[in-house]
Parts: C-alpha cells; structure tokens; sequence
C-alpha cells in the first residue's frame, strides 16, 4: 500500500478512494474566467484542478482562485522554483514539479522548506518527453525503466531535503509504455501515483487509450488519483474518468446506465431512450444504476443489478424495480424510466 499525504482536506494514497482531477486550459491570470472552468469541473466530478502557473502574475492570481474554489488546486511550476514558493504561500494545495529543472539543490531545499512549512505534497511529473538526455541514452530512449528512474532520482532530491510528502508519475503516450512504467514503479517505492495516459489524443481514441491503460492499473491496484489527458476542453475529461471508475466499481457517483446492445427482439429504440436518460439524469450525484433493455425476453434478467430499468415490449414495456416485480406500463417508455429514477434517487 502506498502511503498517504493530504491535499487540502483530502487523503491521497493510503487506501483512501481515488481521487479524479482535471486541468483548466483557461489563462490562468484571468481569475474570472478560471474559477469558471474550475468551479464546472467541480460540477462534473473533480476532486482536485490543477492550474498552470507560469508567471508572477499567474502565482498572484492563485489567492483568488483558492478563495474561489470548491476544491483544492494544484500548480503545476516548470523551471522557476520561486514560482512555486509563491503559488505556496497564496495557499495553492499541492505542486507538480520537476525538481531537476528548477535550478539545482539549493532551489530544491528551499521549495521543499516551503512546502513542508505550508503542508503541500510536491508531485514529481515525468514523461516520455521530459526524461533526462544520460538516461534516455542509458535506456535508448523512454523506455519504462527510463522514466521511472528519472522519477526516482527527482525523488532523491526531495528526500535529501528531508521532504516526502511525493507523488509521482511517469506517464507516456504509449499505453503499453505507461502500464509497464507504473507497474515498476508500484514494486519499486511506496510513494502515491498519479496515473494517466499523457497525449493521448481526442475524445474517442484518447477515451478508449486513456481507459485502457488507467483501467488496467487501477485492476492491479495501482493508482491513487488519475487525469485523463484529453485534447480540447478539460470536462470530458471528469467523465471519463468517472466512467472508467464506475465501470471498475472503485468509486460510485452518479448515473451507471446499463444498455443492451440491441438485436432483432429489440422492440424499442434503445439508444435514443439511453440517450435521453443519460442526458436528463446527468445531474443526480448518488450511486443509481439504469437499465434500459430492448426486449421483455431477456431485459429483466440482464438488467437485474439496476436499481431501476425498462424493458422494451411488442407494445409497451415493463418496468422493474430491484427487488420487485416488472410492472406493465405504456406510454412516453423513456419519461416514465426518468420519473422513477428521480424518485429513487430522491429516497437514497
């Protein structure tokens, strides 16, 4: 088991529930427009947003947007350390750095003094283009063991500074790369993970790579807070890692839609009520399971472990409830599904 540290008021690590975060894509010195982008990732599901901070007047604005967030932010600092110490000081939760770039391990121990003074877990970010020339000509190139020793040697600076409330992460574009990396990684130290596929593309393709190489980790019971990485806007990001989280039941939030894939029995069009089910139920937060089934044949049985479902039937449908009988119903099939899901959730 990993070890624990606390960002703000949540435990990462340790056993603890694992935690979703996204980043905003907004400029971060225009405070109005980034608690906007933060405050609707926090709407669809993060647990933490991550910002960059670039500049002095991105390090200045971090007060106002911690004043402003529902959740904690992290500030992710590249080469500048005194930006970090600032970020820290406007109650910024958690960094990700580098510590091999920002300086030396003079700068090192001051941020690491800063950070341990104000309580904030550093995350060392490495990826496949941002490991060190010594080790990729070491390795011949990213390779796994390539990027997890880049992550251990940043780690030892920190540790020499007498910090180690670390997080790391070793992603890569590769799916394949970045499992085998986190793999090594959980076997060689017990410091939280950050998991995630780095580039990996657009929703669709990016989507199925991101869930394919997170969800084979998190099967292994490695990762303890998770981004995936998504080109464009940074809130299909939040559901695809609720729905990567949901599918693997380590954490339940929401509507888990359950629907056939359709045959010839089909007697009603699955998808567009799945659709409209999904849609209008987006904004219930507790654990609802929803099943919308083509036929009466085989619905009911398939769709068993719903907390609510319809099935599809030559003229009308049934509706079933966990744990009580299908009951025969006609009419808007889709309206009548909602209304009972609502009311189910209500009770919950």
């Amino acid at each position: 088991m990993t070890k624990t540290v606390r960002v703000g008021s949540l435990p990462l690590g340790g056993g603890n529930p694992v935690l979703v975060q996204s980043m905003t894509n907004t400029d971060t010195r225009d405070v109005e427009s980034t608690l906007a982008q933060i405050r609707a990732l926090a709407d669809a599901g993060c647990d933490l947003v991550r910002v960059s901070v670039y500049d002095n007047a991105c390090a200045e604005a971090v007060r106002a947007l911690v004043d402003g967030s529902p959740v904690p932010l992290v500030a992710d600092i590249h080469f500048d350390h005194k930006l970090a110490v600032r970020a820290a000081e406007n109650g910024i939760a958690k960094l990700r750095i580098n510590p091999g770039n920002i300086g030396g391990e003079a700068n090192v121990r001051v941020l690491a003094d800063c950070a341990k003074a104000h309580h904030i877990p550093i995350r060392i970010g490495v990826n496949s283009g941002s490991a060190e020339k010594d080790l990729l000509e070491k390795y011949g190139g990213p390779t796994p063991e390539c990027l997890v020793e880049s992550a251990l040697g940043h780690a030892r600076l920190l540790e020499k500074a007498g910090f180690e409330d670390i997080v790391l992460s070793m992603k890569s574009s590769d799916v394949r790369q970045t499992v085998a990396a986190y793999r090594l990684a959980h076997v060689r130290c017990d410091y939280p993970l950050h998991v995630g596929v780095t580039e990996a593309g657009l929703p669709g393709q990016g989507t199925v790579k991101s869930a394919i190489g997170i969800g084979a980790l998190l099967l292994d019971g490695i990762g303890d807070t998770v981004r995936v990485s998504l080109s464009g806007d940074p809130l299909p990001e939040a559901k695809a890692a609720w729905d990567i989280l949901r599918a693997l039941e380590l954490r339940i939030r929401g509507v888990q839609l359950i629907a056939c894939p359709t045959c010839g029995r089909t007697c009603i069009p699955v998808a567009k009520i799945a659709e409209q089910v999904e849609r209008e139920l987006s904004d219930i937060t507790v654990p609802l399971k929803v099943a919308v089934m083509g036929c009466v044949v085989n619905g009911p049985g398939e769709g068993r472990e719903a907390d609510v479902g319809i099935a599809g039937g030559k003229t009308g449908g049934a509706l079933f409830v966990r744990g009580q009988a299908p009951v025969r119903v006609e009419g808007d099939l889709a309206r009548i599904l909602i209304d009972k899901a609502r009311e189910i959730a209500e009770s919950k």
